[in-house]
């Protein structure tokens, strides 16, 4: 299986998840922000549940920004992006709770 964790080397969350699944490629978005068909994936797979409302680059936005599509949000602010997206090939998983990590059979 091919693993691919998108996320934010200094997020500790996906921390967590690089040490629990040490084959995984590591792609960081902030870095190398999404393409956009990679994103559009994403989008098709999590809808709105992708963009992180409890972070600190949400918070900083406008009331005019916030009613922006995920699209534009995820495109302009790569850290918006909840975290992290675990690409197995097969399917993907958003975030690193029991389900998730279940589901990687951890």
């Amino acid at each position: 299986m091919t693993l691919t964790i998108y996320g934010i080397k200094t997020c500790d969350t996906c921390r967590k998840a690089r040490k629990a699944l040490p084959q995984a490629a590591f792609h960081d978005v902030r870095e190398t922000p999404l393409d956009a068909a990679l994103l559009a994936r994403f989008l098709d797979r999590f809808g709105d549940a992708l963009v992180n409302r409890a972070s600190t680059t949400w918070r900083g936005l406008s009331e005019d920004d916030r009613l922006r599509s995920a699209a534009e949000l995820l495109s302009e602010h790569p850290t918006l992006m909840k975290r992290p997206v675990i690409d197995t090939g097969q399917d993907l998983h958003l975030g690193w709770k029991k389900d998730v990590q279940s589901a990687l059979g951890l």
